[in-house]
């Protein structure tokens, strides 16, 4: 019977036969009457013992063992399983699965949708960058969001006029021929989009792959450390040839 809470066969047989006397037995009287094994009945026995389900006597130098009474079985049993449901409900998840796989999404409306429901979703931090025209259409929420105290930065190609504390713009050179079209947004160091143009039409990928969420996090900073550079040091980055070709070869 006590196959059902847990007990292996053998276990369950000897602590019926113990049960079905009020005498006790040694281990060759428990070998007879259960059908156990004469080779398995000192480990069946030991366990049983160690589990409390059996009491252990020495008697005239032999070990003699009788079953707990059956009510003391019923409470005990009930006892543990009611402790260990307490258990499962303090366990929290130990580590959360994250989807890593990387998704491409194309329809310009399909991209701005994700970006706007990553924005308002964000709980921690968030860093976009993309042109004028494009930051604008979400700097309300942008806005909203630093003053809800999530840390915002930013990076506009062009300029906007905007209250955020951390917001840089870059107006990129008329020679700067590489420079695309991008949006790229980081929300809580946990997912990113990134957008840009080919064939005339917009592409992104989404991802929630830490490897691709600290690449482009490292993006996103090369882009504003440059931006901040070039500003800075204009005039003298533009009488010097050799860097103002390298530079007007980057994307940012």
């Amino acid at each position: 019977m006590l196959y059902k809470f847990g007990f292996s066969q053998y276990e369950s047989k000897v602590y019926e036969t113990l049960a079905a006397t009020m005498q006790p037995m040694d281990a060759t009287m428990i070998v007879k009457y259960s059908g156990v094994p004469k080779a398995k009945i000192y480990e069946v026995i030991a366990r049983m013992v160690e589990k409390g389900m059996v009491l252990e006597s020495i008697s005239e130098k032999k070990k003699q063992y009788t079953a707990l009474p059956l009510p003391l079985v019923i409470e005990k049993l009930t006892a543990e399983f009611q402790a260990d449901i307490k258990e499962l409900e303090q366990q929290k998840p130990q580590k959360e699965i994250v989807d890593d796989r990387v998704w491409s999404l194309k329809a310009d409306t399909s991209i701005h949708a994700q970006i706007k429901q990553m924005l308002l979703e964000a709980k921690t931090s968030i860093r976009y960058s993309s042109w004028q025209d494009d930051f604008k259409t979400y700097l309300p929420i942008l806005e909203a969001k630093e003053r809800e105290g999530i840390a915002v930065e930013a990076l506009s190609v062009g300029e906007v006029r905007s209250g955020l504390k951390h917001l840089v713009i870059m107006e990129p050179n008329k020679e700067h021929v590489a420079l695309e079209r991008f949006r790229l947004l980081i929300v809580d160091d946990a997912e990113a989009i990134f957008a840009g143009m080919e064939d005339d039409s917009w592409q992104a990928i989404k991802t929630r792959s830490q490897p691709f969420v600290r690449f482009f996090t490292d993006y996103f900073h090369h882009d504003v450390l440059l931006s901040k550079i070039t500003t800075r040091y204009n005039e003298i980055m533009m009488n010097d040839k050799e860097i103002m070709a390298q530079l007007l070869q980057l994307r940012y």
